[in-house]
Order: C-alpha cells, then structure tokens, then sequence
C-alpha cells in the first residue's frame, strides 16, 4: 500500500491528464506544443540540472548500463514468436514488436524522483539517456523494410542524449553552473515532470483495434512482467545494490514509450494497434509498478 500511495500522485497527473483533454476540449494543437515543449526544453533541463549536480559513482554505472541492456534484450527476444503465434502480418508485428522493450522516460524520472530524489532522477537519467539510442536502433532494424532517411542525424539530435552527455560532462568536469543558471534550470526542472506526465494522459488512447488483445495481451505481459525480472536478475549477478538497483529494476518495469507510435507511423506501419499498446501498458503499469517497487522493500 505504501508503494501505491508513493506513485499515486504520479498516477494522478496521468488521469488528469486524460480528463482535461477530454473536458476542456484542447485540440491535438495544443497538446503537441505542450509535448515538444517537455521533450525539447524542459526534460533536458531536468536532466542536465540532475545529472551535474549528484555525485555518480562511474564504477557502479557501468553494470546499470549492462542491466538496462539486458532487460531491453529480454523483451526483444521474448517478442519475436509474437507474429507467428497470434498470426500477425509482418508490418503490424514489426510495429508493435518495439512495445515488448521500448520505455516511457517521463514515467521514469517521475518515479525514480518520487522514490530517491534528486539522486534517483540522476540514476534514471543516465540510464534512459544510455539506452536510448539501443531502443531505436532495435526498433528501425525491424521496420526497416520502409527505411528511415536521416535516421542517424534524428539520433544524434535526441534531446535525452545530448543532455544527458552535458549533464555527465559538467558532473565528471567538475564545471558548476552559476547561481542564476541553476536556479533556471530548477524552475524548467520543477516544471518538466508534471507537464510530461499530463502529456502521457492525454495521449492515452483506448479505443479497441480488432486482432491485437491477444498479441497485445502477450507483449504487455513481457513488458511489464518479464523485462523487469531480467534486470533484476542481471542487477543481481553484476552485483548492483541501492539507487542502481532500485532504477534498473523500475527502468524495467516502465510502460512503452509514446514515441513507439510516432516511429511506426514514420516508417507505415500499425499505428493504431502501437497507440492501444502504449495506452493498456500505461494504465496496466499502475498497478505492476508500485507492485515492483513493494518487491524492492
């Protein structure tokens, strides 16, 4: 119960979210601006503001990486039979394959800075912005039958990245940022995470899409059950302990990524059945998150 109550607050941003979409009737206009805005200004701030501020043990990160890496690599292997067991066309398996491993990093700096504080958002910082370029790459090579012009300049321009890489610069540099600068980039910061998480809300999108409950029933099983149970397994063997711990277990545990739908609908793929997943995963993750985390003690 402790656990559920810690994320509630979190939770409610989502549902609220949802609710203000549909209540006061804000067009796809509006909710866009306001997800470029988190994405592009005010999540990089975040990061680079948690990054290059927390002592990170350099020793310790690298087996949250190889964690993290582990976990993906779980979800993606146990996600290849899907096609063939419930029958999918290649395309629509191709995009929702992605659903198996991909993660929501706004649900993840929330959660990991309810649960640690400045210091887990760190943590979740340096593993989300570490793995990113991983989801992708593994996302485009099974859509790759329709190609991705520009695919590696889209990589390189990620906001989680470059942020992330400024943030573990200034911290391992030492270089501080002045007083005004800090205070800033802790407005932007304190900003970031409720906008992002009344972002996701209203993203969501539940409407049913006929033949993906059993495939997507399965995936949402691997994304929610199995891949966090790879990392904690790998964070166990690589002898993780603490903060680390904690994020790659709950790194696993996150629902799919938003951007999973935006990828498939770039490269003509099943947008619809990804939009459902991203939504049934999203709410499903309210329940098996704080699960995770009561397991974490």
């Amino acid at each position: 119960m402790s656990a559920a109550l810690l994320l509630l607050p979190d939770f409610a941003l989502i549902l609220l979210g949802a609710g203000v979409r549909r209540w006061m009737r804000l067009g796809d206009h509006f909710w866009t601006g306001l997800e470029k805005l988190v994405y592009f200004v005010l999540f990089p701030a975040l990061l680079i503001n948690a990054i290059s501020r927390t002592p990170i043990d350099v020793a310790a990160a690298a087996p949250l990486f190889a964690s993290g890496l582990a976990a993906m690599a779980g979800g993606a292997l146990l996600a290849l039979p899907a096609g063939r067991l419930f029958g999918l066309v290649p395309m629509s398996f191709a995009s929702q394959f992605q659903c198996a491993f991909r993660f929501n990093s706004y649900i993840g700096l929330a959660v990991a800075s309810s649960v640690h504080g400045t210091a887990g958002t760190a943590a979740m910082g340096i593993l989300v912005g570490a793995m990113v370029p991983f989801a992708n790459l593994a996302s485009v090579w099974m859509l790759a039958r329709h190609g991705e012009l520009g695919f590696w300049r889209e990589l390189l321009r990620n906001p989680l990245i470059w942020s992330t890489v400024v943030g573990l610069a200034m911290n391992l540099s030492g270089l501080a940022l002045p007083q005004p600068a800090q205070h800033f980039f802790g407005r932007l910061a304190e900003a970031s995470i409720a906008l992002g998480l009344l972002t996701v809300g209203a993203a969501l999108k539940l409407r049913g899409v006929p033949g993906v409950r059993a495939a997507g029933g399965y995936l949402l099983t691997v994304k929610l059950a199995a891949v966090p149970a790879v990392a904690w397994l790998a964070g166990r063997q690589l002898g993780l302990t603490g903060i680390y711990f904690d994020t790659a277990v709950l790194f696993g545990a996150l629902p799919t990524a938003s951007s999973a739908y935006i990828l498939a609908m770039r490269m003509g793929g099943d947008g619809r059945s990804v939009a459902w997943l991203i939504s049934a995963s999203t709410l499903a993750a309210m329940a098996t998150l704080p699960a995770w985390l009561m397991l974490l003690g």
